[in-house]
């Protein structure tokens, strides 16, 4: 049933003795954002203090039927709905919920249960309506909505984007949660920054001090008389001073654009990291399961450019295999069609992700497994999913370049998953074989 496809991103809440469905997860307690846009999605339960106890017999049909609805309650049966299908019967459990006095928890579990409901209907206003109230009032990681591959029918819409770009803002009406993760990737990845403006703000504060004791001087030294001093000297010390204070204060508010410009491409980054393709085996990836193991390039453009550009990358393909490359061809207005389905709440990845600095030597081992099956599986080429949302994301990356939207381009990434650099038209291979070091190179080992 293609609705039971679409499940609750938020562990089931369980009450008494009943039994949590462990494959429903919690929301509130991870940002993938804190861990260098690379942390795999957390699963948990969420137990009632109830469920420390011994457990109780089951109640009977009676007592259940006459038991007083509670926000917890219309959760459970929501989600019970959801596995059948009734989708609209659900809908209505999650509004009861919200209006039961619910928790905070039990709030953004129905919130986002409504959204995961709206966007599988394509109703991404409502969908949108309902994450930003999760975000501004119950403290919904907007990573959540980025990692989550159940939202990518709402991630291509516009009002997708119109969330994200109030995240980024931050403020009362969505919260600056989402900007403040983005502020730390920035600063992890400038570290410097923070230190240059401190003394920007410190000579700024001298300067002000000096120009406030030397204008008097100066007046007194235009006035003349007795004891002036002297007006070169006093005229000199106040323009430097004067020159200093508009230097250091164009520096500041340089250093401010440059944060803004590198948060915003570390959204972008983030963004294009969730996209998915297909591999040559069938399996459906997203980027940031092929970091470490691949330079993906992109080519986008039209269906004879791209063809061309491939069948002239097959000449070098032995060398570009060594140097990590795989094709993503991006085809124009080809496909409408295609579209990620939604692989159910609490289903476990292809792939795993790598695991956090810390853990145990059995995580470390199916990780490396992992990374080794997809390595094997990882060919020439892959195949775009969803490509919607792959021509939004190259209509944002064309725009923020400067380059109109539909134009021929290609993007070439690094082994992290950062954009290395991109142009327009298709690229030269020759010039890519020389630019890009061997993946047992030291210098790609840099790049990881």
């Amino acid at each position: 049933m293609a609705a039971a496809a679409l499940r609750p991103h938020l562990a089931r809440l369980s009450g008494g003795g009943g039994i949590p469905n462990p494959a429903l997860r919690t929301l509130s307690i991870v940002s993938p954002l804190l861990l260098h846009l690379r942390s795999h999605r957390h699963r948990g339960i969420l137990r009632s203090n109830a469920s420390s106890s011994p457990p109780s017999p089951p109640p009977s049909p009676e007592k259940e039927a006459e038991a007083v609805p509670t926000a917890e309650s219309c959760v459970n049966l929501g989600l019970e709905l959801f596995s059948k299908g009734r989708v609209r019967d659900a809908l209505e459990q999650f509004d009861n919920a919200l209006e039961l006095d619910p928790n905070p928890i039990e709030a953004q579990a129905a919130l986002y249960n409504k959204a995961c409901c709206h966007a599988y209907r394509e109703e991404s206003k409502k969908a949108a309506d309902c994450l930003r109230t999760a975000l501004r009032d119950y403290n919904l990681k907007f990573g959540t909505i980025l990692n989550d591959p159940d939202m990518a029918p709402f991630r291509a819409s516009p009002e997708f984007k119109e969330l994200q770009e109030e995240a980024l803002r931050g403020g009362e009406d969505i919260g600056s949660g989402f900007r403040r993760d983005l502020k730390l990737i920035s600063e992890v990845q400038a570290p410097f920054r923070g230190v240059r403006r401190f003394f920007y703000v410190a000579f700024i504060a001298a300067a002000g001090i000096s120009t406030f004791f030397t204008i008097p001087r100066l007046i007194l030294a235009v006035q003349g008389g007795d004891g002036a001093p002297d007006f070169l000297e006093t005229a000199g010390n106040a323009a430097i001073n004067i020159g200093g204070i508009v230097v250091l204060v164009v520096l500041f508010l340089w250093e401010n654009k440059k944060e803004e410009q590198q948060i915003t491409n570390i959204s972008r980054n983030e963004t294009l990291s969730r996209l998915p393709v297909r591999l040559s085996t069938n399996r459906i990836n997203e980027l940031v399961q092929l970091r470490d193991i691949t330079r993906p390039v992109i080519l986008a453009g039209s269906k004879a450019s791209v063809t061309q550009a491939i069948q002239r990358a097959e000449r070098y393909r032995t060398e570009l295999l060594k140097r990590g490359v795989l094709l993503i061809p991006v085809i124009f207005g080809a496909s409408q069609k295609a579209q990620i389905k939604p692989k159910g709440f609490g289903t476990t990845r292809s792939a795993a992700s790598a695991p956090s600095i810390g853990g145990d030597f059995e995580k470390r081992t199916e990780s490396i497994a992992a990374k080794s099956r997809l390595r094997a599986e990882v060919r020439f080429k892959a195949d775009i999913v969803s490509p919607e949302q792959w021509e939004s994301w190259i209509r944002d990356q064309q725009e923020s370049e400067g380059v109109t939207p539909g134009e021929d381009v290609y993007i070439i990434l690094r082994l992290d998953g950062r954009v290395r650099r991109s142009g327009r038209g298709m690229p030269n291979w020759n010039d890519i074989l020389q630019e890009l070091p061997r993946l047992e190179d030291l210098l790609s080992k840099l790049e990881r």
